[in-house]
Formats: structure tokens, C-alpha cells, sequence
């Protein structure tokens, strides 16, 4: 097995304003406090793809019942939804924040054009490469606020950077408590080594996030990201699917179990103590399993019950238990999901920080709209 040091030190070297990102002390490429301004907005209109917003996306979900504000995502090219975020929103008083490392992404230009007539310095912010591309032109030229993407940092890994620490303080989130136990996991990495050697036995090809915990939904989308794009290179990688439970285990579940032999699953668990009360009285004694259970209950039960049952049929399984919803648990999340992923480019000789295949579509795209 490769040591944690060893990765850590190689990724220092390779990437250093990437490493530098990970700790508390970085400012993020800038001072936080010049956007505070910005933090009067109660509603922020999010335009990116990919890294540039995922990121950003498993925050909101994951600490929204810390955040007060109206956040809308705009990741795709959806004409009815562009409609009714115009119809639905006063976009007059709406906050823009466009998010491209590269600043020429097709689908953002073309989804922020949407909008273009509502930007101005007072509500907008573009965040891309400070060098020649479209995003960055059309800020100089329209006087719009800009802040500068490393080129060091790759949108998949931007987590810890501007990408996505400047909206998440702009949620009103302190950036610096998602960073608080990073270096006491890379000083002591017990927790760190445990979780990349749970890493290293995958075994098969086809990796299920199977998840109990709906706030962690656009987490694993970025999770999914994370390890497709870094690691599905020269005929290797993992397919990660994200799989809703316990909806999944009355459509998905007889394949999993009794389906072909090539799935490993991570399955994602929750102690939440805040849950709601089942009235199974009103069904009479037939129900009565049901009596004085909650919510979180049912779930516990179902999710012990199918744990139990793939390892009695030895698939391999893999529990994460999220103990409490703050920044402190995302913050340790992004960083051994990442963490783990460079171990596992390293263990299969694939560099983790490129996409050429992907490259390679952008370019006939633009090649086909010419």
C-alpha cells in the first residue's frame, strides 16, 4: 500500500497551491471580507457545470437548515427551468454567481446569456482563469466583479478554494470550519489511513453509493464526478452510481443482491435525532411493528437489514456514518473522498488531475457550432 505521506507529499510538490487550499489559514485567492457587501442578497443564482458547481451544491443541501437564503442552481441546458427561474425570482434583486476555471464552457455562456441583460457590478461575480477567455473579457468589458481561478487547482478539486468557500460565505457559512480537522487528519492520519485501505479494496468495477441520507444527495454527485473523471483513463476506473434508499430497495434491490457479481456499494447512514413520530395507530393491530417508531428508525432498520444481507452473500460493503450536519463533517468528507481518490490514481498508475476524452468533446462541439 502506498502511504498517505508519500501521496501527500508527491500532491505538495505537483500541486502546491492545491495542497495549500486544504489548510485554515488559506485566503481562498482572496479577502472574503471585500464581498461582504455581497451577503445582503437573499437570493443567489448559481450558473456553472461540473466542478465549477458541485461543490457548491452539496453545501447548500447539506446545511440548509443553517442557511437562510434562496439559493438556485443552474447546471444544465433546461429551457423550461432557465423559464422558471425568470418567472419565479426577482432577478433585479438577485445575486450571479458565474463559475467557469476554463471561462469559454459552452453550456455556461450559454445559460448566463440567458441572464445577461440583469448583470451589472452591483449583483454579479464571475469566477474564472485570469487570462484571455470569454468570461474574463466580458468582465473587463462590462466592469463586473472577477475573481481569479487558480489554474493549479482543477474544478473537481476547487472545493477548499474560491469556487466554493466564496458562496458558502455568502450562505452566511464560516469557510474556516470546513478546514478546522484537515490538518489534525493529515499530522495524525488514523482516520486517514483507515478510510484509503477501506479505499483499496475495491474490487469491482461498478461502485454503488447507496444512500440513506437525502441531505448527502449532491454530495455523491460530486463524489461521482470526483472518481469518474479523475480515474476512467486507459481502460480503468470505477462507475459510481448513486442509488436512493430506501426508495431503491423496492426497484434496485433484487439486482443488487441477486444480480450479476461486480458491484461493491458504500453505503451512507445518518444518526439524526431530530425525526418525526409514526401515527400507526390509525391502522390498527396489523401495524403494530409500527408502534411508538420514528422516521429514522424505519431507515436504521432497513439499512442494518440490507448490510446484513450483502454480507451474508459477501459483497463488498462499506459504511459512512455521518454523526452530526455542520461544516466540520462536509469539510472531513470532501477531504478523504479526495484524498482517497489521488491514493487510488497512484495504486493504478493513472493521473488523476487530467480528462482528455472529455477535452476531446469540447472541441468537436465548438468544431460542430462553427
Amino acid at each position: 500500500m502506498i502511504s498517505t505521506s508519500k501521496i501527500l507529499e508527491e500532491v505538495s510538490k505537483e500541486k502546491y497551491i492545491l495542497f495549500k487550499s486544504f489548510f485554515p489559514e488559506s485566503k481562498y485567492n482572496l479577502n472574503l471580507k471585500k464581498f461582504k457587501k455581497f451577503k445582503k442578497f437573499n437570493t443567489i443564482i448559481v450558473i456553472g457545470m461540473g466542478g465549477s458547481i458541485l461543490a457548491t451544491k452539496s453545501i447548500y443541501y447539506f446545511l440548509r437548515h443553517k442557511i437562510k437564503k434562496k439559493f438556485v442552481f443552474i447546471d444544465n441546458l433546461d429551457q423550461a427551468f432557465l423559464n422558471k427561474v425568470k418567472k419565479e425570482n426577482n432577478l433585479k434583486k438577485s445575486l450571479f454567481l458565474i463559475i467557469s476555471k476554463s471561462g469559454n464552457t459552452t453550456e455556461t455562456l450559454v445559460n448566463a446569456s440567458f441572464f445577461s441583460s440583469f448583470f451589472s457590478k452591483k449583483n454579479t461575480i464571475i469566477i474564472s482563469e485570469n487570462k484571455k477567455n470569454i468570461l474574463r473579457n466580458f468582465s473587463k468589458n462590462k466592469n463586473i466583479n472577477f475573481v481569479k481561478h487558480h489554474s493549479n487547482i482543477g474544478g473537481r478539486y476547487s472545493v477548499f478554494s474560491e469556487v466554493a468557500m466564496l458562496p458558502a460565505y455568502i450562505m452566511g457559512l464560516d469557510p474556516y470550519k470546513f478546514k478546522k480537522s484537515i490538518p489534525n487528519l493529515i499530522n495524525k492520519r488514523t482516520e486517514l489511513n483507515k478510510n484509503i485501505k477501506k479505499s483499496l479494496n475495491i474490487k469491482n468495477k461498478v461502485l454503488i453509493f447507496f444512500n440513506y441520507v437525502p441531505e448527502l444527495k449532491h454530495f455523491l454527485f460530486w463524489s461521482q464526478q470526483l472518481l469518474a473523471e479523475s480515474l476512467g483513463k486507459n481502460k480503468k476506473g470505477f462507475l459510481p452510481v448513486i442509488s436512493n434508499a430506501p426508495k431503491d430497495h423496492h426497484s434496485l434491490l433484487q439486482l443488487y443482491l441477486d444480480g450479476p457479481k461486480n458491484l461493491s456499494f458504500y453505503v451512507f447512514s445518518s444518526k439524526d435525532k431530530n425525526n418525526l413520530k409514526i401515527n400507526s395507530k390509525i391502522f390498527g393491530k396489523e401495524a403494530k411493528f409500527l408502534d411508538k417508531k420514528n422516521y429514522e428508525q424505519v431507515k436504521l432498520s432497513q439499512k442494518n437489514a440490507f448490510i446484513k444481507i450483502l454480507k451474508e452473500k459477501k459483497i463488498p460493503v462499506r459504511e459512512i456514518i455521518i454523526k452530526k450536519f455542520d461544516e466540520n463533517t462536509l469539510g472531513k468528507l470532501f477531504f478523504l473522498f479526495i484524498c482517497e481518490t489521488l491514493t487510488l490514481g497512484k495504486v493504478l498508475k493513472i493521473n488523476p488531475f487530467d480528462q482528455p476524452a472529455v477535452e476531446r468533446v469540447k472541441v468537436l462541439t465548438k468544431k460542430f457550432l462553427a
